[in-house]
């Protein structure tokens, strides 16, 4: 597994766990809230990726062949 498929399960389970914390935190559950927060959580996993990849290429530098 390279880093970017691992980068990209990570960003999906952190989009996961937040879309599950959000749909707890708020408490009585409409339709709007069991829409409105699996868009958030997705956007936020998006988010996360890009700026895991940005902080990546940022801290160990452009990747070189061997």
């Amino acid at each position: 597994m390279n880093d970017s498929t691992a980068l990209k399960w990570i960003s999906f389970a952190f989009a996961v766990v937040w879309t599950g914390a959000m749909l707890w935190w708020s408490a009585p559950l409409d339709a709007a809230a069991i829409v409105i927060w699996p868009v958030a959580g997705a956007v936020a996993g998006l988010l996360w990726y890009w700026l895991m990849s940005r902080w990546q290429h940022w801290y160990f530098g452009p990747k070189r062949d061997s």
